[in-house]
């Protein structure tokens, strides 16, 4: 009865408390999103809205605006975005730019939008409104947000009334149902015959069962119980309750303690070969019966069992040890190092770890049988309690004869145990020389365990003890067994690592530039440093173009590890062919930012679990022409650029999203350099790390920097020894090109009027300028290419026609005029008469193509310098 009140108590609170929280849920969730519409709708028709959203950079004006009101209206954000969801304000800055998290259909047709979602700043009610102009269309959407556990509730106030008046009716029905229950008790005495009857039988079993002996006397010092232990302990007959205790015939000193009737507490009384822990108290001092109770136990035993708990406690703590010590990195020498620094000292004196010669390396061994012999192992750990032993030392390779307990425990997978050493007659006939040297420096007892993870023998640890110790037991090998199986499973993951790695390392250097091409333009330097516990996605590229123009190029694939440097050699390839049809910086990144969105979605339709989330790059052509270099980047890091008197600069390139995000053009802009600055470009390895931020590293890179004089060489390794961390978590990958400004007397130019007749001017023209080059071997080459061009030019083209003349590794050819109609190569028939003149071109011609520019195209050719004709 007390305890179905009790629990219809505590159902009327649990009810009540329900039906509260309910109600609080239902309430915040409505003020939630009653104030996120507020605040969306407040914002979204504020009076010049629609304007600012049509400016050039919305997101200058609106972020101060948005975070203001945001602060004032008491929501967590608001959130004001294009038609595409692309935010221009968020409270989090780095989030300006993404995609907006969240539902914007609706409100794209000029219907309010409310739902719960987990974005950025947690789980949100979020109301999206869209932002109309004078006709009605939607220009933009607005988004606020609040958490729902920030709205206030009256539940709040009422929640601790219920739950007082809940715990006071709870008191008085448990009072009442004290009083109750008291009196009843005191009326029945609590039990009834078979409660009483169950209750004996279970004092009875348990007083027996016990390992502690119980003797309870009366006043006139007889016997009243004696349990099984007791009796045992004692040496006390069967029937020995109602004796007296002085007829059992106990030692007197025994007999007087439990007849005395007095205190005594661990006292210890010698009893045959035992020694007692005797503790007696009187049976009286709560109104009981005269008399007392003593119980005694076998300190004996308990010394023996203490001892044997604390061994087994020291192997728990040394395995416990082991298993935190053991596997802290993936490398193999320093896992086998942690295995023999944990064992030795405490478990062993000398502990040693052998493998075979493949596993250093990441390889497996082969899993056939050694037919009896094991293999040339290599030891790569020892620890010991001194330095003078005669084991092998550490790098020393050797193979142990076939009948000693390492080449068995290796031959056949199983552990040995050598209680004494001096026995092994197999190894002493085998290796009498070695043997002794063990034996008479005092190693006594040996333990071999071998090292085998996942079917795969790697090794063998030994474990020696000298003489100065007791010897190894079974319980010891179970010991040493744990410990190295621990540590083979953490040897062979080190092993998988290093081979994983290798091979990733291979893959990226593979997919990198193996040299640098011969050009004029620029003197460079470059470096390249793979991370240390892993492989990204860091690449640069060097690669000439028509004009004697020169492309650099840098990039980063987010993510490490194999996919990521595939990632990166397909990028690298897709930067190459891009470069191939000389378009402007900012146009070959959006054609790459369009690339990886297609990896990226034919990922996704493939199910793949690794979908690359994008990369940065940057993208420079320089032209020693006019030394002017355009620069285009896509979320890379800025450039720096050194200037001939020493000062670093990094200038504000536009930075455009990273590749694979898509949805904003990417911009350039163009540099007029100084001959001898430098350009720099580097990836977030070199000056971003766990222990620097990013600032503090561009400041330590500008500082490294700031040196005139320096050759790309020089500039590397200082860039290096200033910024390089301890442990590389990342790739670096750096760049230093020095610039060179083309001879003006190497440059001629010169304007065609738009007339037949001019074309042999101009070849009169190309032959004075050959003369005066010293290149007459070439003059007529280079005529006929020239004639051809021009007329093509002024036959199909509109506009001034300019020709200009390179003379720098090759003798290049240009024709610029105001048409983007490029000419097409094709084969003339027999019977056309005309079509031939590009054939031509191409045959006397090393390389030719065509360069759109903002005015029109430039026609080129490629000639080398004293060839042949053909």
């Amino acid at each position: 009865m007390f305890f179905l009140q009790i629990l219809i108590v505590l159902l009327l609170v649990v009810a009540a408390v329900t039906t509260l929280v309910v109600q609080s849920r239902s309430d915040r969730f409505q003020g939630a999103k009653d104030r996120s519409v507020a605040a969306a709708e407040a914002f979204a028709h504020s009076p010049g809205l629609v304007d600012v959203l049509r400016s050039p950079h919305p997101s200058a004006v609106l972020q101060p605006l948005t975070e203001d009101a945001r602060k004032r209206g008491g929501v967590d954000f608001i959130v004001v975005m294009n038609r595409q969801g692309i935010r221009y304000t968020h409270p989090k800055p780095q989030e300006i730019g993404k995609h907006f998290v969240g539902t914007i259909g609706p409100s794209l047709h000029g219907h309010v939008t409310i739902e719960s979602v987990h974005g950025p700043l947690g789980n949100e009610v979020q109301a999206v409104v869209p932002v109309t102009d004078a006709r009605g269309a939607v220009v933009g959407l607005v988004s606020s947000g609040l958490k729902v556990r920030r709205v206030s509730s009256a539940v709040d106030r009422q929640l601790p009334l219920v739950l007082g008046a809940g715990a006071a009716a709870l008191a008085v029905a448990t009072a009442g149902s004290a009083l109750a229950n008291r009196r009843l008790r005191r009326q029945t005495h609590g039990l009834g015959p078979a409660e009483m009857t169950r209750m004996y039988e279970h004092h009875d079993a348990v007083l027996h069962a016990v390992r502690e002996g119980v003797v309870i006397v009366d006043a006139d010092q007889r016997v009243m119980l004696a349990n099984d232990e007791a009796r045992r302990l004692l040496g006390l007959d069967p029937n020995v309750e109602g004796r007296p205790v002085a007829d059992l015939g106990l030692a007197p000193r025994a007999t007087e303690l439990l007849t005395s009737g007095r205190v005594a507490t661990d006292e210890v009384l010698p009893v045959g070969d035992r020694l007692l822990a005797v503790n007696n108290r009187p049976t009286d001092r709560g109104g009981g019966p005269p008399g007392s109770v003593a119980t005694l136990r076998d300190s004996t035993e308990l010394l023996a069992l203490a001892g044997k708990a604390e061994s087994a406690q020291s192997r728990l703590r040394l395995l416990y040890e082991a298993s935190v010590a053991i596997g802290t990195t993936l490398d193999v020498q320093r896992t086998a190092e942690e295995l023999t620094g944990v064992a030795v000292g405490w478990f062993a004196e000398y502990v040693t770890v052998d493998l075979a010669e493949p596993v250093l390396s990441g390889e497996e061994p082969p899993s056939r049988s050694y037919r009896g012999e094991a293999p040339e192992l290599r030891r790569v750990a020892l620890a010991g309690i001194r330095e003078n032993h005669p084991l092998y030392g550490v790098g020393e390779s050797h193979r142990f004869p076939t009948t000693t307990p390492m080449a068995t425990g290796f031959v056949t997978g199983e552990s040995v145990l050598i209680t004494d050493v001096r026995a092994a007659d197999d190894w002493r006939a085998q290796d009498p020389e070695r043997f002794e040297l063990v034996v008479n420096h005092g190693c006594r007892s040996l333990i071999t365990v071998p090292l085998q993870a996942r079917g795969v023998m790697m090794g063998v640890a030994n474990f020696w003890r000298t003489r100065e110790r007791p010897p190894f037991e079974e319980g010891d090998l179970s010991l040493a067994e744990e410990m190295a199986a621990r540590a083979a499973v953490c040897i062979d993951n080190a092993r998988r690592y290093t081979r994983e790695h290798a091979m990733a390392v291979t893959l990226q250097h593979s997919l990198l530039p193996r040299g640098l091409p011969e050009q004029n333009a620029l003197d460079l330097a470059h470096r390249y440093l793979p991370a240390q516990t892993g492989v990204g996605g860091d690449w640069f590229d060097v690669i000439p173009l028509p004009g004697a123009r020169v492309a650099l190029v840098i990039g980063d694939v987010v993510g490490h590890g194999l996919h990521a440097a595939a990632m990166m050699g397909r990028l690298r390839t897709a930067v190459q062919n891009f470069s191939t049809l000389d378009l402007p910086p900012d146009e070959l990144l959006s054609y790459l930012d369009e690339l990886v969105n297609r990896i990226d979605q034919e990922a996704v339709v493939a199910d793949e679990d690794a979908v690359v989330a994008g990369a940065t790059c940057l993208y420079a052509i320089y032209d020693p022409a006019d030394g002017v270099c355009s620069f285009s980047r896509a979320g890379h890091l800025l450039p720096a650029i050194v200037h001939p008197d020493g000062t670093v600069q990094f200038p504000e390139l536009p930075s455009g999203p990273p590749l694979g995000l898509g949805g904003l053009p990417f911009e350039a802009v163009d540099l007029r350099l100084p001959e001898g600055s430098s350009i720099v470009l580097y990836t977030d390895g070199l000056v971003e790390d766990r222990t620097r931020d990013i600032d503090s590293g561009m400041r330590t890179l500008a500082t490294s920097l700031g040196r005139p004089g320096r050759t790309p060489q020089e500039t590397c390794e200082a860039v290096l020894g200033a910024l390089l961390p301890d442990r590389q978590r990342d790739d670096i990958a750096l760049l230093v090109a020095r610039t060179r400004l083309l001879d003006p007397d190497h440059i001629a130019e010169w304007d065609v009027p738009s007339d037949p007749a001019a074309v042999a001017d101009a070849r009169a023209k190309i032959s004075q300028q050959l003369t005066r080059w010293d290149l007459d071997e070439s003059a007529f080459t280079t005529e006929l290419i020239l004639s051809e061009l021009i007329t093509n030019a002024i036959r199909y083209a509109t506009g001034p026609i300019r020709v200009r003349l390179l003379y720098d590794r090759t003798l290049i050819c240009e024709v610029s005029d105001t048409s983007s109609t490029s000419p097409h190569l094709r084969y003339a028939a027999d019977e056309d008469e005309g079509g031939r003149g590009l054939f031509l071109v191409s045959q006397l011609a090393q390389r030719w193509g065509t360069r759109y520019t903002p005015e029109g195209k430039i026609i080129w050719a490629e000639q080398g310098i004293g060839g042949p004709l053909l």
